[in-house]
């Protein structure tokens, strides 16, 4: 039984002059970038990916980016900015992407939003609290304490600190308790806080947020089958050209799937291994995701286990009303 509502009947009504805008959201695996391609093509739209690890240059096969081919056919944007290693914040993710937005809407195109970082789409549409600068200083000392006793020990010193923060962010997720950390010895005020002081919300636009939902089981069989396909279909050569172009501690290598390849490729684990450590981790994160977006009232949940083209028919007629409201 599926998990959410779901039919036109969760259509949230907005009015006013606004440009209209599209977000596609759900767990990994879920068909979003199938879906949203699928929407950009029928209605004269470009794709802003809201992906947390497709900003990274070279990572392509790990996080299912859209190919050479989708990107020729559709233009997108948010893809390919930043080396692996290199930071890229919440905070960049909202400047960049409302200019993004704001492009397609110049040249009268529908911006679909595509993506499973719900952070980031919150951070879009909601935006965020201001919080303070970041400190490089303490950045390093907090990058040198994860060197030496690994991610897992600035969430523990978040779970007593901030216990609200830390259940949000993966004890494997360095950058985003690193910044949860600098937050707290910065300000003295947990990150949690700051989240919930008013925000400089998005202005100008309306949006329609479709959401494809599965059942629980079938979408970790989906899950498990594409990290199969993943470690098949060139992803260890991905991760060995990764090594051998930035360091063992970069942003890359504390993903999920990156962490796992980069350990089987030194030889520590099977490929067996690497696979089955990809597939739970990846399902643990799925779940994290539809914690997310189940707390979102305003999402249109489709239902995955149709047809695609029972699916992708619906989300027009979806697409099509809002267009026309």
């Amino acid at each position: 039984m599926l998990q959410y509502p779901v039919g036109p009947d969760r259509l949230p009504r907005e009015t006013g002059n606004l440009y209209p805008a599209v977000a596609v959201v759900g767990a990994t695996a879920s068909g979003k970038s199938r879906l949203a391609l699928t929407v950009a093509s029928e209605f004269g739209g470009e794709i802003i990916s809201c992906d947390a690890l497709q900003v990274y240059r070279y990572m392509d096969v790990g996080t299912a980016k859209p190919t050479p081919a989708e990107q020729a056919a559709i233009p997108h944007h948010m893809l390919d900015l930043r080396n692996p290693g290199e930071d890229f914040s919440a905070g960049d993710y909202q400047r960049l992407a409302r200019q993004a937005l704001g492009l397609v809407a110049r040249h009268n195109r529908l911006p679909v939003v595509a993506g499973g970082t719900g952070f980031y789409l919150r951070s879009l549409i909601d935006g965020l609290s201001e919080g303070p600068a970041r400190s490089e200083t303490l950045r390093q000392r907090l990058r040198r304490i994860v060197g030496r006793k690994g991610p897992a020990c600035l969430h523990r010193i978040l779970a007593r600190a901030d216990p609200r923060s830390a259940a949000r962010i993966s004890p494997a997720d360095a950058a985003r308790l690193i910044r949860a950390v600098e937050v707290l010895w910065i300000t003295g005020t947990p990150l949690s806080a700051w989240q919930e002081k008013p925000r400089d919300a998005l202005t100008g636009f309306r949006w329609l947020k479709l959401g494809i939902a599965w059942p629980r089981r079938e979408l970790y069989r989906r899950i498990d089958g594409r990290v199969e396909e993943m470690f098949a279909g060139g992803f260890p050569e991905e991760v060995r050209f990764l090594l051998s172009r930035f360091p063992r501690d970069a942003h890359a290598f504390k993903a999920i799937g990156y962490r796992q390849c980069a350990i089987y490729l030194d030889g520590t684990w099977t490929l067996e291994q690497a696979i089955e450590d990809t597939q739970r981790e990846s399902r643990r994160y799925a779940k994290r995701q539809l914690t997310w977006f189940r707390r979102d009232p305003g999402i249109v949940w489709l239902d995955g286990t149709e047809d695609f083209a029972s699916l992708s028919g619906r989300a027009s007629e979806l697409v099509r009303g809002f267009l026309a409201a």
